[in-house]
Formats: structure tokens, sequence, C-alpha cells
């Protein structure tokens, strides 16, 4: 298992296959990190629209 970036929490192999570019060492952030949350804790808005 690899270590997020981020916070240190161990990630799957398959989570850095997914999200990690090729030569990352590991994942810049994962699910674990606290600071994933925007400032206001919401989900902002699209800006482009779609369909």
């Amino acid at each position: 298992m690899r270590e997020c970036n981020n916070c240190g929490s161990l990630v799957s192999e398959r989570y850095v296959r997914v999200f990690a570019p090729d030569e990352a060492r590991g994942p810049r952030v994962c699910p674990n990190c606290e600071d994933l949350v925007r400032d206001g804790a919401e989900v902002r808005e699209a800006r482009a629209t779609r369909g």
C-alpha cells in the first residue's frame, strides 16, 4: 500500500492506479484527508454548462 502525500494515510494500489499520475510516488490527496471540503462546506456549482 502507498501513502497519501497530504495526510499520510494508507491508500490501496487500485486507488493509486486511478487517481495518481504514472510519474507520481503517491496520490496528492485521498478520501481520508480532512481538508477536502472547500470553505463554506458546500459543493460549488459547475462553471461549465452540461448537456
